[in-house]
């Protein structure tokens, strides 16, 4: 290949406000010199863009400025000769196929998508009212066809469909329609295994997924993240990092990651800080470190101020950046961690030519040069540049201005320009990661300099400076050969390891990684394709090799913990004959296992899971696997070790008549007071179901084909029901015990304040609060009062967040929240029954109604059930009843005796009634 430049140039006439003119420059010697090339594009030509094709370097496309002509002119010799063929569309943007030279996608200024398959010397309609941006060329290796293309097209506002067809072949008849239904504009997603859309119903955004082209499944979120936007902004190592706006953040968003088929997703980081580009497109805080395989930066917000966080575990856990122990000049920083630590700035730059606030090389892993500052926050002022050589674990200041810097020699040699809107005529050069720097003069005048053109990861030692002496002078380029700077190839001597660490631990992402890496100072040249990882072992896996299932938590020990919404038993079934059911310990796969020479097994489910074992041994239970939807499955399992591999397939059905059985029933009842049950099956169905009752120690059920049934008790106690749903020859069961009693007393409690940012605004919300608080107050007794206004009573909704719950005043007067602590709390009334557990509650927020908690205690002296309930907002609330029934006399006085003593009714308004209507359904 010719070492060739090319170089559009275009003259901007401020008065017409268009391009007048326009120059194409080329060189053959690698900026030495320049030919101007306008008499073979055409002296009236006006020139717009120029595209170099990413597969084959000698093909050159450029566009006319469809304002003059609408023509494309092609070059098959980097240059040196030009065809022109006009075009009758306006093309807007192009996109070339990964793998073929000369297939091309063109879209036009009227929404229409083009395909060339011969350079760009034909054209064919593919498709109109395609969605700008959202066109995507065929994955190799998982598309069948290379030609095929995914496209999004408007259909009307806000909707649209997913298409895919061929390029050349994308009749009606040739399309297909993959997702069902309609789908959101600007939504389609293709990436790597992946396919994302996005569907909105009644103002609440679903996200759905197709995994290795496979059908589509609706993305998992942790049960209370209610997203109002997301944006995956990675699929790497097979595996989705999604940004998600959750429903109570403003301006920042939530780094979510998933598993292998991107359907469940867990919390990574919380608040990262997000902008808007020029274009208006979402720009996340959040850097992939280059040539380090699970190694990320991110900024997020804490406590009102914005700080760099780093992984090295693929966000299972994070860090803080630890500062320079001194400054450029060796001054002494006493930045202590967490008080102080560093910050960086992780914008990607949308200039070719400069490097950016931050930069890393898959060619040299561990290094990393970036624009920041020291302090508690992020900030723009006081900025310096700082590197590390050993993956973030270490920094250095290398200078108190922001610089650009780039990797030259592969990444032996570190190049800085001073960042500035000034002039300059130094360069920097540093052959030690960042150690030392010679200065060097590349102009006898002082440059604007604009950017700089290099050829990355080649051979070459060549640097082109573009920019002006002053704004009113032409172009100024200046060539540099900085091959001078070495005196020899290096030899293997030339060369030291160095081993990734976390903080000192050497075991990271479940192995011992070792790379190899140019001794810093040595003046020779680095081959281009040098080892840059020598060897990994496998090492022992720790809690933070596993990822936390869907429904855990990573707790501060490492250890994965069901989330408060999430109950782990929940999931229980009863299992037939030839039936089996996988239950969860809290963690899934490991993140990564380093390659071994021990055998290997990898299961392909066929429903887009895929698993793989290292050094299984013999598992008398076999390995159990749940499909969740019906379908004939192919199960491919293959064995692999360094003396060979094998494999074998079978078809599996899969059939689901009855999937799970849920009985809806109260935990508390009234004796010989009708309860409703209901039980509730997965998946729906038309057909015919049998539903068994089973009260108690009956020996006989009461039969329904309704699910759901009236049934009074008249024994005390606890009473156990189950319901059995019978489909065909599948039957599934749930049960449930209920406490009848005679009576309930009252208490008020209210929820600590911080409960309340954690409440969105859907009604199972509060069936999961409820659940968690039954379960730390069941456990309370004799001491229930006593541990209430001690606050003993709490549970954990999330990692150090934990409410408390507490008693508070009882007042004869209606009740109002008038302390302003509480005007924000969620407010719960509390109904407790005698020698029993919580029943049920739900807690409402804004204007929703507060409704109620049973709890046991001892104390009671009534003999007649009490109801108390609130409604309105939190902040304004008053007495309704429930029923009219009088109060007998007697009672009266015993409740107006009871006020007196100062007992557990006194100053509270009662409200008696022989039932409790609706309440059996709460």
């Amino acid at each position: 290949m010719l070492q060739v430049i090319l170089i559009l140039t275009k003259l901007y006439d401020f008065n017409l406000g268009a391009v007048t003119e326009s120059s194409l420059w080329r060189s053959s010697d690698y900026g030495s010199t320049y030919t101007k090339l306008n008499d073979k594009v055409g002296s009236r030509t006006v020139l717009s863009y120029l595209y170099v094709c990413p597969t084959n370097k000698q093909k050159i496309m450029m566009l006319s400025d469809p304002e003059v002509e609408s023509a494309v002119l092609i070059s098959s010799d980097e240059g040196a000769s030009f065809e022109k063929y006009p075009i009758n569309f306006n093309i807007l943007s192009l996109l070339f196929h990964p793998a073929q030279e000369n297939w091309i996608l063109a879209y036009s200024h009227d929404s229409k998508l083009y395909s060339s398959m011969d350079f760009g010397r034909k054209w064919q309609l593919v498709h109109d009212n395609v969605m700008p941006g959202r066109f995507y060329w065929a994955v190799m290796g998982l598309d069948r066809e290379s030609d095929v293309v995914h496209i999004e097209t408007r259909i009307a506002k806000g909707r649209a469909q997913y298409v895919k067809c061929r390029a050349q072949r994308c009749t009606e008849g040739n399309r297909l329609y993959l997702f069902p239904g309609h789908v959101d504009t600007n939504s389609l997603v293709v990436q790597d295994e992946y396919v994302f859309t996005q569907v909105t119903k009644s103002g609440r955004a679903s996200y759905f997924v197709s995994y290795m082209r496979e059908s589509f499944k609706r993305m998992k979120l942790p049960k209370y993240c209610l997203p109002k936007d997301m944006h995956i902004i990675s699929t790497d190592e097979k595996q989705v990092f999604a940004a998600v706006q959750e429903w109570n953040q403003n301006n920042t968003y939530s780094l979510y990651i998933s598993d292998s088929p991107g359907v469940y997703f867990t919390l990574s980081l919380e608040n990262l800080r997000t902008s808007r580009g020029p274009a208006g497109n979402l720009l996340v805080d959040f850097y992939k470190v280059e040539g380090i395989n699970g190694m990320y930066l991110a900024n997020k917000l804490l406590d009102n101020h914005v700080k760099t966080f780093i992984t090295y575990n693929k966000g299972q856990t994070w860090a803080l950046l630890p500062a320079p122990a001194t400054d450029v000049a060796g001054n002494n920083l006493h930045c202590i961690l967490p008080f102080c630590s560093l910050h960086l700035h992780l914008e990607m730059s949308e200039n070719p030519y400069t490097s950016g606030p931050i930069t890393s090389k898959t060619s040299v892993p561990g290094i990393i040069v970036a624009t920041g500052n020291i302090g508690k926050e992020l900030s723009s002022s006081n900025l310096g540049m700082f590197i590390t050589s050993d993956a973030g674990n270490s920094w250095r200041q290398i200078f108190d201005e922001e610089h650009n810097v780039w990797f030259l020699d592969n990444g032996g040699a570190l190049l800085a320009v001073l960042h500035a809107a000034k002039p300059i005529r130094h360069l920097w050069i540093s052959l030690d990661e960042g150690k030392k720097w010679d200065r060097h003069s590349f102009s006898l005048a002082h440059l604007y300099v604009d950017g700089v053109l290099m050829e990355p990861e080649s051979d070459n030692h060549i640097i082109t400076f573009f920019g002006h002496f002053s704004h009113r002078s032409e172009w100024q380029l200046i060539k540099i050969d900085y091959k001078g700077l070495f005196s020899r190839r290096c030899m293997d001597g030339d060369y030291q390891t160095w081993n990734l660490q976390n903080k000192g631990e050497l075991c990271v992402m479940g192995e011992k990684q070792t790379y190899m890496k140019r001794r810093p100072g040595n003046r020779c040249m680095l081959a281009q394709d040098y080892s840059r990882i020598s060897f990994s072992e496998p090492c022992p896996c720790t809690a933070y090799d596993f990822e936390c299932d869907y429904g855990w938590e990573r707790q501060a020990g490492g250890k994965c913990s069901p989330a408060f919404w999430f109950n782990p038993n929940g999931l229980a079934k009863s299992c037939s004959t030839s039936q089996s059911f996988l239950n969860s310990t809290g963690s899934s796969q490991p993140k990564h296992l380093g390659d071994s020479l021990r055998t290997s097994i990898q299961l392909d489910f066929g429903d887009g899971i895929k698993i793989t074992y290292s050094n299984l041994s013999r598992t008398d239970d076999g390995i159990s696997h749940i499909y969740r939807t019906t379908g004939i499955y192919r199960v491919t399992a293959t064995a692999e070790n360094n003396q060979g591999s094998d494999s074998n397939t079978l078809f599996l059905h899969i059939t689901s008549p009855v999937e799970r059985v849920y009985l809806s029933a109260p935990i508390v009842a009234i004796r010989g007071k009708k309860v409703n049950l209901t039980v509730v099956v997965w998946p729906s169905h038309t057909r015919t179901l049998a539903f068994f009752w089973w009260f108690d120690n009956s020996s006989e059920p009461i039969i329904t084909l309704e699910g759901s049934i009236s049934y009074t008790f008249q024994r005390e106690g606890k009473n156990k029901v189950t319901v059995q749903v019978a489909s065909g020859s599948t039957i599934m069961q749930d049960s449930k015990v209920i406490t009848i009693k005679e009576f309930f007393r009252s208490l008020l409690l209210s929820f600590s304040p911080a409960l309340d940012e954690h409440n969105p605004d859907i009604p199972e919300w509060r069936e999961d609060i409820g659940r968690v608080v039954r379960t730390v107050l069941s456990q309370i007794s004799d001491i229930f009062v006593t541990a209430l206004n001690q606050g003993l009573i709490q549970f954990e909704l999330k990692a150090d967040i934990r409410i408390i719950v507490y008693m508070t005043q009882q007042t004869l007067a209606p009740l109002v929240d008038s302390n302003s602590i509480h005007s924000g709390s969620a407010m719960l009334m509390l109904l407790t029954v005698v020698f029993v557990g919580i029943a049920a509650f739900f807690i409402y927020k804004f204007k929703r109604k507060i409704p109620w908690i049973h709890v046991e205690t001892e104390d009671s002296h009534e003999k007649e059930p009490e109801v108390i309930s609130t409604v309105g907002q939190n902040d304004n609330m008053s007495k309704v009843k429930l029923s009219e029934f009088p109060s007998p006399k007697e009672l009266m006085e015993k409740e107006l005796e009871a006020r007196s003593r100062g007992g557990i009714g006194r100053n509270m308004e009662r409200i008696v009634t022989r039932e409790f209507p609706n309440c059996t359904n709460v």
